[in-house]
C-alpha cells in the first residue's frame, strides 16, 4: 500500500471522526446531480456579463475549491436560482 498524501489522510481522519453522512437514496440523488450537470453543460447561447474584480475572484476561488471551471459554477448558480433551487446558507 502506498503512503497517503495529506489531503487522503485529513479526508480518512474526517471518516474515522464519523464526521460524514450517508446520501440515502443514492439513486435519487445520483439523478438529482445528473440532471444539474446536462443543464449546466447544455450551452447553446453565449452572452458578455460585466462582474466587479472582487466577485469574480470569489466565484474564481470558490469554483477552484469545488474543482470546476468558475464558467461552469457561474451556469449551475444562474440554473439553480432560475429553476427555485438555490438555496440561502446562513453561516
Amino acid at each position: 500500500m502506498s503512503e497517503l498524501e495529506q489531503e487522503e489522510k485529513e479526508i480518512l481522519e474526517s471518516f474515522e471522526k464519523g464526521e460524514w453522512e450517508s446520501v440515502g437514496d443514492i439513486g435519487g440523488r445520483l439523478a438529482q446531480l445528473q440532471s444539474y450537470a446536462k443543464a449546466t453543460l447544455a450551452k447553446d447561447k453565449r452572452i458578455t456579463l460585466r462582474l466587479s474584480s472582487l466577485d469574480l475572484d470569489a466565484i474564481q476561488t470558490k469554483a477552484i475549491e469545488e474543482g470546476i471551471p468558475y464558467q461552469t459554477l457561474i451556469s449551475s448558480i444562474l440554473h439553480k436560482y432560475i429553476t427555485g433551487r438555490l438555496v440561502e446558507r446562513r453561516e
